[in-house]
């Protein structure tokens, strides 16, 4: 099977690093300083405490007739529609969007093409430092890989997931997914740019209080608009006090997973966030 890795970041490189030692045929595109690195150093990554080169072939630009069994994009939402473009002519089938947005998935096939879309979530967070990626993938208990249910081309993914050991959960309906994975995490970033410190955010009890709140208001009017949570725990939110709650985000911000999956993203992609934080309470206020 060929991949098409489109986009090298945090999340490009990690599942490129992942399937590539599963004995996927990956193959990375991406441009700029990154481009530079991966052409002479290779795609360095940490790998319990190792260095590691995976092996992945290197593009600086893709070719409408190098057909791959599936192309992941994994750029920042404010890139999709340049790269989805970019992608119009390109023979391969199936697209698997990675990506954090509001936009309804007709929207994307209006520009690649009908039928080619097959929206996803990343169940993964870390950083690039120096051109090595120290990134791992979250726990299953947490937030997995997320696929939309669709049709055959699931099922082609899910097989490539279970051979390079990456958990994933299928969703019926993955447009709600994203509005509720929205509902929590754009409080959360804006927590973070919110704190005189952010790195020290959870130690802020009125502001893990605010965020709490938030996140309880926003599930109540995803409901409102007759949205279910998904995944169903979400519900858990809803049901606890909001004193519980920001005791419970207290302690993720203050933990090793918020420094990796919550922290880093949320400062090294702001305007993403914010972009994202204004899509969501369009979509709220609608």
């Amino acid at each position: 099977m060929r991949v098409l890795i489109y986009g090298a970041g945090v999340i490009g490189s990690l599942y490129a690093a992942l399937l590539s030692e599963a004995g996927v045929d990956i193959t990375v595109f991406t441009r700029g300083k990154r481009l530079r690195d991966l052409q002479t150093k290779g795609l360095l990554y940490n790998r319990n405490g190792r260095i590691k080169t995976a092996k992945v072939t290197v593009l600086s630009s893709l070719d409408d007739h190098d057909r791959y069994d599936c192309i992941f994009l994994t750029v920042r939402e404010d890139q999709l529609m340049t790269a989805l473009a970019e992608l119009k002519d390109n023979s391969s089938p199936t697209i698997v969007t990675m990506v954090n947005s509001l936009d309804p998935y007709e929207q994307w096939e209006a520009v690649c093409g009908s039928g080619r879309i097959l929206p996803a979530f990343p169940g993964a967070g870390g950083s690039l430092e120096g051109g090595v990626l120290d990134a791992d993938l979250t726990p299953r208990i947490i937030q997995p890989t997320t696929i939309g249910r669709t049709d055959r081309r699931e099922k082609e993914l899910t097989a490539l997931f279970r051979r390079a050991h990456i958990p994933y959960q299928i969703v019926s309906d993955m447009h709600e997914w994203q509005i509720c994975h929205l509902g929590m995490v754009v409080p959360i970033a804006d927590a973070y740019y919110e704190a005189d410190d952010p790195r020290r955010a959870g130690e802020n009890p009125f502001l893990m209080k605010k965020t709490a709140c938030r996140i309880q208001e926003n599930f109540r009017r995803i409901k409102g608009k007759g949205v279910k949570l998904s995944p169903v725990k979400m519900n858990v939110f809803l049901i606890l006090p909001s004193s519980i709650v920001a005791v419970i985000m207290g302690f993720v911000f203050r933990s090793d997973f918020g420094n990796r999956f919550m922290y880093q993203h949320s400062m090294k992609a702001p305007e993403e966030m914010r972009r994202l934080h204004e899509q969501l309470y369009a979509f709220l206020g609608s």
